[in-house]
């Protein structure tokens, strides 16, 4: 394979990258080869039995009947072999083990809607312990005296956080009755989450002639380090015209830090979303990745009941806002793999 022999090559000792990547690819090659290799065994043995089956001299009749059984346990392997077979030839997400950043920000519907950002941020903090990932805030605004952000960016590292987390992009709704409702009367609020790929360096480099940074006095109530110093980094990037900022880390170094990896993830996603813009064709996906403005999902607190629009699936939202994911985005990658297959067929 044209991958062996890359691997092979000293050159690619100082590509710690294209190492990675190169590994990754050899591991899914690797496993179509040896499903093609059970394919071809499989099809010579369904040959044989069938060959028993027909009986004649020489062929015990008991033997014969042992074939035949064989023969059919045979071929629903090889039915087996060859949908696995077409999974594996389905285009994989080169993203899928990628570490995100998950952006929450409260949309229509005021005080509840901050709320309810805050609900959804302590929904995927719950999610990321039950796979014991670790999440740590990058930015936030919060809120006085009100248990919620108008923005809360954090970061989620671990296996396969992508994997995971990459349908989450979009508009939530949530439906019920604020506390500060006297009437009774239910309200419908909104936030939308944007899950970003954290790039490694390589993948975005920034010229720093392109940037611009400035420090700012932290003035967040809700940061938890947040000092009287000029800790707090804002970057604006003149190319695109992004600008990004982050106060709540112990010290301007580690805001800037994380302000730089806000940035490049956003360039990245920019840099995405024309790759997918300029391969697209007219069939759009059922299962959006990354569209702010979809609605993917209602909660809806007197039915306690959350709604995913996407493949019209309900589940129990008491569940679900403690941070019990996984039954739904298992749904929803099952549905991407399906539209996938399609394709390929």
């Amino acid at each position: 394979m044209e991958v062996e022999k890359e691997l092979a090559s000293p050159e690619l000792m100082s590509d710690h990258n294209r190492l990675r990547d190169l590994g990754v690819e050899h591991k899914e090659l690797s496993g179509i080869v040896e499903l093609v290799r059970s394919l071809r065994d499989t099809e010579q043995e369904i040959i044989d039995l069938a060959e028993m089956t027909k009986g004649g001299d020489g062929v015990d009749e008991e033997l014969r009947e042992l074939a035949e059984e064989e023969l059919t346990a045979k071929k629903e392997e090889l039915d087996a072999i060859r949908e696995n077979i077409r999974r594996a030839l389905v285009p994989k997400d080169h993203r899928d083990e990628k570490d995100v950043i998950i952006e929450i920000r409260a949309g229509t519907g005021g005080d509840e809607a901050a709320i309810f950002a805050g609900d959804l941020f302590r929904m995927y903090s719950r999610y990321a312990e039950t796979r014991g990932w670790k999440i740590s805030i990058i930015s936030s605004t919060d809120l006085q005296g009100i248990n919620g952000f108008k923005e809360i960016i954090c970061e989620v590292k671990g296996r396969g956080a992508y994997s995971r987390l990459k349908f989450e992009g979009g508009t939530h709704r949530v439906q019920r009755v604020p506390v500060t409702e006297s009437g009774g009367r239910i309200h419908t609020s909104a936030a939308t989450v944007a899950v970003l790929v954290e790039p490694d360096q390589v993948e975005v480099q920034i010229d720093e002639n392109d940037i611009r940074i400035d420090t700012f006095r932290a003035s967040s109530a809700g940061g938890q380090h947040v000092n009287k110093t000029d800790s707090a980094i804002r970057i604006t990037h003149f190319p695109t015209g992004l600008i990004v900022s982050c106060q709540d880390q112990r010290s301007q170094h580690q805001n800037k830090e994380k302000a730089m990896l806000l940035l490049r993830a956003y360039l990245l996603e920019r840099e995405e979303a024309q790759r997918n813009e300029q391969m697209r064709d007219e069939r759009r996906s059922q299962v959006t990745t990354g569209d702010r403005s979809a609605k993917i999902r209602t909660y809806n607190w007197p039915q306690n009941r959350v709604t995913d629009h996407r493949i019209h699936m309900d589940q129990s939202l008491q569940k679900f806002i403690e941070g019990d994911l996984d039954p739904l985005i298992d749904q929803l990658n099952m549905a991407r793999e399906a539209e996938l297959l399609a394709e390929v067929n």
